[in-house]
């Protein structure tokens, strides 16, 4: 990913980083496909994996954290080189944002098992966004791999089908409540956590921007899509 520089040094420790960047991503994937498998199986034991590896997550945004530390305290970088060290950190931000929210979506799983609603509530529903979540996060991990603008784009109008995913599925969810205040309880719980898919989905599309960002140094948060078309395209 990064451009070759005099010092054959900095070059390694950016390509060793990215590479770090890469496997977190990785791990973050598996964790989110995990909780999907448990939504879609209602497997405790999957819930538990996902649990499991949030560990790891957590351990490994810390160590990238002092890894690009020491790395700006020594090397002090401009212009690029300081985009693209941010963009790391700010990826690794989002990717540890995303375990959190594959954990949720474990423990919101376990809640519903206890509570004995599993088969009861609408939870297929949610297996569209789910995956279109995993999906996205694939996506944007290629993307940000290959500096490609057009495809963190792509991935931002996709954001846009989890959002309407996740508002359809809310509007079905209270009627089911209203027809079945007995599932009251369990029915929140797939709020939870159909509103940590949907945050997923957010966190990628994040990864997207960044990518626009480190390439052509525009900070296109909060800009109306059809901008960052005309500033990408």
């Amino acid at each position: 990913m990064p451009e070759k520089h005099l010092s054959s040094q900095f070059d390694s420790e950016l390509n060793n980083v990215s590479a770090r960047v890469m496997e977190l991503g990785g791990l973050v994937e598996s964790q989110i496909r995990q909780a999907v498998y448990a939504l879609s199986q209602f497997s405790v034991e999957a819930a538990d994996q996902v649990e499991a590896i949030e560990h790891r997550v957590n351990a490994m945004e810390v160590e990238i954290d002092h890894e690009l530390s020491s790395i700006i305290a020594r090397r002090q970088p401009t212009a690029r080189d300081l985009r693209l060290l941010i963009a790391f950190s700010k990826a690794t931000a989002n990717l540890e944002r995303m375990g959190d929210e594959a954990n949720k979506m474990a423990r919101m799983v376990k809640s519903i098992i206890e509570s004995g609603a599993a088969r009861s509530l609408p939870s297929s529903d949610l297996r569209v966004a789910a995956d279109l979540a995993s999906g996205l996060l694939r996506k944007a991990l290629d993307a940000f791999a290959r500096l490609d603008t057009k495809a963190a784009v792509a991935i931002l109008k996709e954001d846009d089908l989890i959002d309407k995913e996740f508002d359809g599925f809310v509007r079905k969810l209270i009627t089911y409540m209203m027809e079945d205040p007995r599932t009251i309880s369990a029915s929140l719980d797939l709020l939870f956590l159909a509103k940590a898919i949907e945050r997923i989905g957010d966190h990628s599309k994040n990864v997207a921007e960044l990518i626009i960002y480190l390439v052509k140094g525009k900070d296109v948060r909060h800009t109306a899509l059809d901008e960052i078309e005309s500033a990408v395209l």
